[in-house]
């Protein structure tokens, strides 16, 4: 049996037509991201403070650091993938009815490029020969809301993307106490910093031995307790930059989770507003106050035409609470 034979090849005329389809394609797909002002690639940004994580302080109201921060070899720096982060011990100053406890306290800024985010305990802990005893959950972490103050400045435009039902408990600022470099100013906090939550976990040595570790997010502005929350929230392709900042405790001659996060939240209230100086004011970067390069007509970097009260960290001390 013979087969019909033919010109196999394809023409010259089906060739141009394929080639100026996907042309066609390729130019609509580029016209809508452009459009729709969509970022696929996210730009690095840094704090306008240009503070770095090692500048939080080693001692606040209730908490003092214990011995040096750890510096990380090269070759686990480069694996951590970041030369901004602090490690240090911090312990509860001694008082009436005070349960004495060291946490260890971690934390690493990233900007910039889309990360799975691998540097939590579960992976880390785990991959260093220690076993998860009990996944606890996510514990709310009980923040002092009365040193809070309602951040009137928000452009209109970013309270609607973040608030738009206006309940009010989106955006605050808090001052700066004594023991911080900028003491007296107003950072903004994260939104709704009422909801913050960690992600907790007990673990055990390879003796058995057992510790608590906990962590959560702060990115593009927000926060998430869970690893894979982060791409969603800081790699929005709205958003022209990108950053997020691990937070992380650690303690062992702990009974539970929430003793752990009891703790934490107690570390945090006192350490969070110079925290805040060490990552970007996310309402002036929507806003397009900030950084410089900003888009002029990026989808949702919004116009500079807002008028805002008092620089980047807020107002000085005679600001209302």
């Amino acid at each position: 049996m013979t087969l019909a034979t033919g010109n196999a090849r394809p023409s010259i005329a089906a060739v141009a037509v394929a080639t100026a389809l996907l042309l066609v394609a390729a130019a609509s797909v580029s016209g809508t991201i452009s459009y729709f002002k969509i970022y696929l690639q996210k730009r690095p940004i840094q704090p306008e403070t240009a503070f770095t994580l090692l500048s939080l302080p080693k001692e606040t109201t209730n908490w003092v650091q214990q011995g040096a921060d750890k510096f990380e070899t090269a070759e686990v720096q480069e694996v951590l993938g970041t030369d901004n982060y602090v490690t240090r011990n911090y312990t509860r100053k001694p008082g009436p009815g005070v349960k004495p406890i060291t946490l260890a306290f971690h934390a690493a800024y990233y900007t910039g490029m889309l990360d799975t985010v691998p540097h939590v305990p579960d992976r880390c802990f785990v991959g260093a020969g220690m076993e998860i005893g009990e996944v606890v959950g996510d514990l709310p972490l009980h923040l002092d809301s009365t040193r809070w103050s309602p951040d009137l400045d928000v452009p209109a435009q970013v309270v609607a993307r973040h608030d738009p039902t206006a309940k009010g408990d989106v955006f605050f600022r808090v001052r700066l106490p004594e023991y911080s470099k900028l003491q007296g100013l107003y950072p903004r906090l994260p939104r709704s910093p009422g909801d913050i939550r960690l992600r907790t976990m007990k673990f055990l040595t390879p003796k058995g031995e057992p510790f608590y570790s906990g962590y959560f997010f702060v990115a593009n502005g927000g926060t998430v307790s869970r690893a894979e929350g982060v791409r969603l929230l800081a790699f929005n392709l709205d958003d022209y930059y990108a950053y997020y900042l691990k937070i992380q405790f650690t303690a062992s001659g702990i009974e539970s989770g929430d003793e752990l996060a009891e703790a934490a939240s107690d570390l945090l209230d006192e350490l969070l507003p110079d925290i805040m100086l060490c990552v970007p004011d996310w309402v002036r970067a929507e806003a397009g106050e900030y950084p410089p390069d900003t888009p002029a007509n990026a989808n949702n970097q919004l116009s500079n035409q807002s008028a805002r009260n008092g620089p980047a960290v807020g107002a000085d001390a005679d600001r209302s609470r």
